[in-house]
């Protein structure tokens, strides 16, 4: 049997840790001349996906 196919754009956003899966926060790339400082701070730490939608991202990703 064929080895299964990892979503590739799930792949390369998401991580499976031990506390969860772990990813980074979106809109903090690029033009952040707009942004408040505060917001940018904010968005500065990684995030733990929620429980209940951390299912369908481990569908995604069969071999992480």
């Amino acid at each position: 049997m064929p080895k299964m196919k990892s979503n590739k754009g799930v792949a390369k956003r998401f991580r499976k840790t031990a506390a969860g899966i772990k990813y980074k926060h979106a809109t903090k790339r690029h033009i952040l001349t707009k942004r408040t400082t505060k917001n940018k701070r904010q968005l500065r730490p990684n995030a733990i996906l929620p429980k209940c939608e951390s299912a369908s991202i481990v569908r995604m990703m069969p071999y992480a």
